[in-house]
């Protein structure tokens, strides 16, 4: 089997014992030039590590280094890029996200849930609320504050995923270990 991942040069980042694999699905470059920019204006800078992204699993054991890039890219290959929207904004309590709705993303990311039932989390195997986070870990004002602002602005925006990324989680900041573009044929 070809794996068709677009890795960054040199090998995946070897996991220390306890560094977790992180698994997202991938925004299109112009859904994640705008909220990433929501991000950069709106999370507390001292704590804002990563890039604007979208969770599908928080923490996939180390022992899976080999078998989840495979089994990744043979989801990738066989699903089509499954349509999203965004749909408005999600209060996180501390924080803001920006609301992402796509049926076809979570019935992709129920088959990975599936393959690795007993290796999942307890975080991971509850149902999941897309989103991507805008602003965390502020006051709860400035989070209802930022909430007030966007909303009457924020119209909905259709996308379609691009892929699957892995990365690895190293404390507070992600390594990137492959991508892997949507390519097949079937609608989740």
């Amino acid at each position: 089997m070809v794996v068709t991942a677009d890795p960054p040069s040199g090998p995946p980042p070897a996991p220390s014992p306890s560094a977790p694999f992180i698994v997202t699905a991938e925004l299109p470059e112009d859904v994640f030039s705008w909220s990433n920019g929501l991000r950069s204006t709106h999370f507390p800078p001292e704590r804002n590590w990563l890039k604007a992204h979208v969770t599908l699993f928080h923490s996939f054991a180390p022992s899976l280094r080999d078998e989840l890039p495979r089994f990744l890219a043979r989801i990738a290959a066989e699903f089509a890029a499954p349509p999203a929207r965004i749909d408005g904004l999600m209060d996180l309590g501390q924080g803001t996200a920006l609301e992402v709705r796509s049926p076809g993303m979570l019935a992709i990311r129920e088959v990975i849930a599936d393959h690795f039932w007993q290796m999942l989390t307890r975080q991971d195997q509850g149902g999941k609320k897309l989103h991507i986070t805008i602003q965390n870990k502020v006051a709860r004002d400035q989070a209802l504050a930022l909430q007030g602002e966007l909303a009457p602005r924020l119209k909905p925006r259709e996308f379609a995923f691009t892929g699957l990324g892995l990365h690895l989680y190293r404390n507070p900041h992600w390594d990137a270990v492959g991508t892997w573009k949507f390519r097949g044929k079937e609608h989740a």
